[in-house]
């Protein structure tokens, strides 16, 4: 009887809250966030936005797709034949770009030009280093302008660390912010990483998530 809450717990998908108030702004992600806010006056019809995993690039892409009305598609998913379809509202978030199929990605460049619509490409890395074999495509790229979200600094760590353990409803306190924040990479993907470990370790002991239980889990890894 008493495991059954604890099993139910584990269980439950988490969802992080991708809403304009819950954006955690600072000095890596601030230039990425003020081009998002400028919509509809962007420089360029398409912009991109880079970062590493974990940076809030989704976050940004949602909070433009629910003020452009516009819909997200994973770019590995978009075929030529759909095209049309998928610029239907004016405005598309195309996540991975660079897994799109460079033909597709091309056309979808040039009606969304014809079109007027707006389109916001999300990856890891700079459009510029992009594997491509069309030259026109290539040209295309290089013009993107592009939004660069970078890594966290130490305050944007623990202001990282503090969100995610509220969107999963773990309760942490200061010093265990403190102790993530420096056994951690400083990355966004590492404190995800390590609230989801806390979590599911002190429901699996069936204790807090104290510092002393964040100590034993990764006091060797920095």
């Amino acid at each position: 009887m008493s495991s059954r809450p604890r099993q139910l717990a584990l269980a439950l998908d988490h969802a992080e809250n991708f809403t304009r108030e819950d954006f955690l702004s600072g000095p890596g992600n601030e230039g990425a966030l003020r081009l998002i806010d400028r919509w509809p006056d962007w420089p360029a019809n398409a912009i991109a936005l880079t970062g590493p995993e974990g940076s809030g690039k989704t976050h940004l892409a949602t909070m433009w797709a629910a003020a452009a009305g516009a819909r997200v598609v994973s770019a590995g998913a978009l075929g030529e034949t759909g095209l049309p379809s998928a610029l239907a509202t004016g405005a598309l978030v195309i996540e991975d770009a660079t897994a799109a199929d460079e033909r597709v990605l091309f056309h979808l460049i040039n009606l969304a030009r014809e079109e007027g619509a707006f389109l916001l490409f999300t990856a890891r890395a700079a459009p510029v280093t992009w594997p491509v074999a069309i030259p026109d495509l290539a040209s295309r790229l290089r013009a993107l302008p592009v939004a660069t979200l970078e890594a966290p600094d130490d305050a944007m760590l623990r202001a990282v660390i503090i969100k995610l353990a509220a969107d999963r409803q773990l309760t942490i306190d200061e010093s265990v912010v403190r102790y993530l924040s420096t056994h951690i990479e400083r990355s966004f993907a590492a404190a995800r990483s390590a609230v989801i470990a806390l979590d599911n370790e002190a429901l699996r002991q069936g204790r807090p998530a104290t510092r002393a239980l964040a100590a034993e889990m990764f006091r060797d890894q920095v």
